[in-house]
């Protein structure tokens, strides 16, 4: 899934969703809002350590179906290396309740309760290599490092914008749509990356992932200080998000890993506000570092903080996703004892390659099988455009317009994110209201995933209006702070969308809410990088006020439709229902 929305994570108060009980100590209600919190803060790959991964019906049947072949060929096989003198066939017969002669085996079924003696699990309760029973200074450790990589990625994104005239400058081009792309090139990395690393953190775990991936992010910033081109450029800057995107596709499930729920919300608060404010303060320092020490510096700065916190991950970072340290202890175990037939009690029997095909290929499936996921990911997709326009454009209108500096040029991105500040706070504050007043009525109507909505078409309205301010202000130079102003406008519709249909989203597809998310992140994250290439070429050709104004008819054709999409929507989950992902 692409980067875990910290709007998602200020907003959503999740419902019981239903799940598979593997887990019979667990009381149902308790696992199923643990599955639905941890849904809520990332990928499939994030459920709690205690659960391990969710599996639909036919997952299940695999998963029986593997234990029991696993178990019926170690015995042959054991048998055989013992001496026994019945064949390979009919001992795995017998283990089957099988026999060639007809008669049933007096012997226990290959999934029987007497498997339960291989079954691996903690030591107890307070078995220190639990993460929940980690001391506390080492859950806050890595949960710094992991929100501090969830900054630095979006960080990323924007603090080379303000740079941007002069890289153009010293690569002797006048290309507008590169100028642009080179930008926005960086968030189709974000689209591509969760989509690989989100599997293999299931398989190979959370830190290894975190490690190979920083190594290979700081590799490509470097690459791009030190491009000779402007095409190299591109790729470095590509190849840096699609590695940058880690921390945003595993961090809420290492948290998750470590922290019990009711102890969550501070780390998942210091998680989600780098994403926010990572793009914001970009800009800023990446204006005055450009016009000071030039454009290159901005990815030297980047570069030095990765390589720190890379270092200090190496040293003190632990792994912390529960299947793969109870497969560890099971490795171990097996060549101590040599019995073969230990297993994990979080394994799901998936092989590595049935792990990485579900994952990879489900937000696709999500994408063509359902109308609200498609409708859902387009809209969204629209106000993610229109924001990397904004940051790919707003440099040279106001250093044009306002006779900004490089420096002082990424001071004007500070209205878009006090407008973001206040567009969270009134959704999560509407949001909650709501849930209250349904949860403490309980002779009403209950609580559905629909009343997610209720705040988007206030966010559907204010949205265009901001764009037709923001852009006849600029035509005709008023003071600079009135476009500013616009801005703040703009941020408020789009975060008040963007929160509203994504924790729609997470209630609507339950245990396949990430994926969800994944293929909301997959498409807007394309319309993030395509769409500003003809911001610059529209201003051009109709000007600052019939540009924006044509961004604002845009969005402002879509107020019906978010009125639809809050009536109809419930109905289109129901009747296009998705089963067995």
């Amino acid at each position: 899934m692409s980067d875990p929305s910290p709007y998602i994570i200020a907003a959503a108060v999740t419902t019981p969703v239903a799940a598979y009980e593997h887990d019979e100590g667990r009381p149902a209600l308790q696992r199923q809002l643990s599955i639905q919190q941890a849904i809520a803060e990332g990928h499939d790959a994030d459920i709690p350590s205690d659960i391990g991964v969710v599996l639909d019906e036919q997952g299940e049947k695999r998963l029986h179906d593997v234990i029991a072949l696993k178990r019926r060929n170690s015995l042959a096989l054991r048998r055989s290396h013992s001496g026994a003198t019945r064949s390979l066939a009919r001992d795995v017969e017998r283990e089957a309740g099988t026999e060639t002669d007809g008669h049933k085996s007096e012997e226990p079924d290959a999934t029987s309760s007497d498997d339960d003696s291989n079954v691996v699990w903690w030591d107890g309760e307070d078995d220190p290599q639990n993460p929940y029973n980690w001391p506390t200074w080492v859950k806050v450790v890595n949960c710094a490092f992991v929100s501090a990589m969830t900054f630095i990625a979006p960080l990323g994104s924007s603090i080379f914008a303000p740079g941007v005239g002069l890289l153009m400058y010293e690569f002797h081009s006048s290309s507008r749509e590169l100028a642009s792309f080179v930008v926005s090139v960086y968030v189709l990395g974000f689209a591509a990356g969760p989509l690989v690393i989100a599997p293999l953190s299931e398989i190979y775990g959370r830190l290894a992932l975190y490690h190979a991936c920083n190594i290979a992010f700081m590799g490509f910033l470097v690459g791009c200080a030190l491009a000779p081109s402007l095409d190299a450029l591109i790729v470095f800057r590509f190849l840096s998000g699609v590695f940058g995107s880690c921390a945003l596709a595993n961090g809420g499930g290492s948290i998750a890993d470590m922290i019990h729920p009711e102890q969550r919300a501070t780390a998942m608060a210091a998680f989600g506000i780098g994403p926010l404010l990572g793009p914001i303060i970009g800009p800023v320092a990446g204006g005055f570092l450009a016009g000071a020490k030039g454009w290159r510096w901005v990815f030297w700065l980047l570069v030095i903080i990765v390589g720190a916190l890379t270092v200090a991950m190496f040293i003190f970072a632990r792994e912390s996703y529960a299947p793969v340290l109870l497969q560890r202890k099971v490795d171990r175990l097996r060549k101590e004892t040599g019995n073969d037939l230990l297993r994990s009690k979080l394994d799901a029997g998936l092989s590595k390659k049935d792990y990485f095909k579900r994952s990879i290929i489900r937000p696709l499936r999500l994408l063509v099988k359902s109308p609200v996921c498609t409708i859902f990911a387009l809209y969204t997709a629209l106000v993610y455009g229109y924001l990397y326009l904004m940051f790919t454009t707003i440099s040279e209108v106001f250093i044009k317009s306002y006779n900004f500096t490089t420096s002082t040029v990424g001071l004007v991105f500070i209205g878009l994110g006090v407008g973001c500040l206040i567009g969270m706070f009134y959704y999560s504050v509407t949001s909650n209201r709501l849930v209250q007043k349904k949860l403490a009525n309980k002779d009403g109507p209950p609580l559905k995933p629909e009343d997610r909505l209720v705040s988007l078409p206030v966010g559907a309205i204010v949205f265009p209006v901001g764009f037709f301010i923001y852009g006849w202000t600029a035509q005709y130079q008023v003071h600079w702070i009135v476009p500013i102003l616009a801005h703040m406008l703009i941020g408020i519709g789009n975060i008040i969308i963007f929160m509203a249909l994504s924790t729609a989203l997470l209630d609507m597809f339950n245990m396949y809410a990430a994926s969800a998310l994944a293929a909301n992140t997959v498409v807007r994250s394309v319309f993030g990088a395509v769409l500003p290439l003809a911001g610059l070429q529209m201003y051009d050709a109709l000007g600052l006020g019939w540009g924006n104004s044509l961004l604002g008819f845009v969005a402002a054709s879509m107020i019906p439709g978010s009125f639809l999409i809050v009536r109809y929507s419930e109905m289109l989950r129901i009747k296009y229902e998705i089963k067995d992902l």
